[in-house]
């Protein structure tokens, strides 16, 4: 089987599924390809597996070049011919579809609708796009029962699968927390950690308006902020110099060892698909606290607090408590790693994937 995988963006939880798939289909004996730009981590992750990648330049959001990227899309597809199209993200998902028109099986991938982050004019539009592109599409592939239901309410008409992400239950596991702060540069105190692109649906500056409720009803707890983007310097400006209690870490190849350092992790995100943060953080039997957006209750369940979104005081006050209360945060840990063995092996989320495109070619 031939799979070409288009991605755009590529980095985050994008990228790591793109690789998870593009890894499973090489040990099935098939032939991925990985279709994204030269620049982003995605590109390194895929070669590092020995998986060739096509180069398409593309941005993330529609404009002037879209045109441009939809002929060079069209012409790696004539080069490679594969058996199936797999578009990840919505940019991919319009250059992927207009390319294709439906002459190949095509699964379109959104982690995370592009109207549900965005409210203007844009959005609006892609909604009658999505409409309009689901001829051409044939299998919605989403990440969360939160996603495909709001494609059908948004009038979105095709067949929509449901495949949970999945994270690497095997590598990520429990560790001693102690140990893991040492190694992580921490000291021995409360310790908060929040692993994202600095963004807008991110939602750090949320997390950054609780802070100080928390830190002045736990006197010495401290913020670790991993991650880098457009808004650090935006983000930063809710903090004084003189605040130490927030530590920002930048872009780290291996966040997995802040999560491990973590006494409760944050996840203030005013959108997602289902986001592989709060997945990875189960995985390591932490405790997690997050708003109550896209898959973050599917993924969640009774081991968390599940926050209304934006709430700010309500995110302080869940912070708070865990901090204060080492059991309760155990206890969490502990139903979360059995959560995340359960339902969120990534070697069943890419065997689930393998089986709807054999299906779908088979049909095709």
């Amino acid at each position: 089987m031939k799979v070409l995988h288009v991605a755009q963006p590529v980095s985050g939880g994008v990228a790591a599924v793109v690789a998870d798939l593009a890894r499973d289909q090489r040990e099935r004996g098939w032939e991925p390809v990985v279709a994204c730009p030269r620049e982003g981590r995605l590109r390194s992750q895929i070669t590092g597996l020995g998986v060739p990648v096509a180069d398409w330049e593309a941005t993330r959001g529609p404009g002037p070049g879209t045109a441009r990227e939809v002929a060079s899309l069209r012409r790696i597809i004539a080069e490679r011919r594969p058996d199936v199209v797999h578009l990840h993200g919505s940019k991919a998902g319009l250059a992927g579809r207009l390319a294709v028109r439906g002459r190949i099986p095509t699964v379109f991938q959104p982690h995370l609708w592009s109207f549900e982050s965005d409210a203007s004019l844009a959005g609006r539009l892609a909604v009658v796009w999505e409409r309009a592109a689901a001829r051409w599409t044939g299998l919605f592939l989403c990440v969360s029962a939160d996603e495909a239901r709001d494609g059908a309410g948004s009038g979105i008409r095709g067949r929509m699968v449901v495949v949970p992400n999945g994270v690497d239950v095997t590598g990520l596991v429990p560790v001693d927390i102690a140990r893991a702060k040492a190694e992580a540069g921490f000291g021995p105190g409360p310790t908060v950690v929040c692993v994202g692109r600095l963004a807008p649906l991110k939602g750090q500056d949320l997390l950054l308006d609780a802070w100080p409720e928390v830190t002045a009803a736990v006197p010495g707890a401290r913020l670790a902020l991993v991650g880098d983007g457009p808004l650090e310097a935006e983000l930063r400006a809710h903090t004084t110099a003189a605040d130490d209690s927030v530590l920002w870490l930048g872009h780290q190849d291996a966040p997995h060892r802040y999560l491990a350092a973590a006494d409760v992790v944050a996840v203030p995100s005013r959108a997602e698909g289902m986001a592989l943060v709060p997945l990875e953080a189960m995985a390591m039997g932490r405790s997690v606290v997050a708003y109550d957006v896209g898959g973050i209750r599917e993924s969640l369940g009774d081991t968390g607090a599940v926050l209304p979104p934006a709430d700010v005081p309500a995110l302080a006050r869940a912070i708070i408590t865990r901090l204060d209360d080492a059991q309760l945060r155990d206890d969490e840990g502990t139903r979360a790693r059995q959560r995340a063995e359960t339902l969120f092996d990534r070697r069943r989320m890419a065997a689930q994937v393998a089986e709807l495109m054999e299906e779908l070619v088979s049909d095709g």
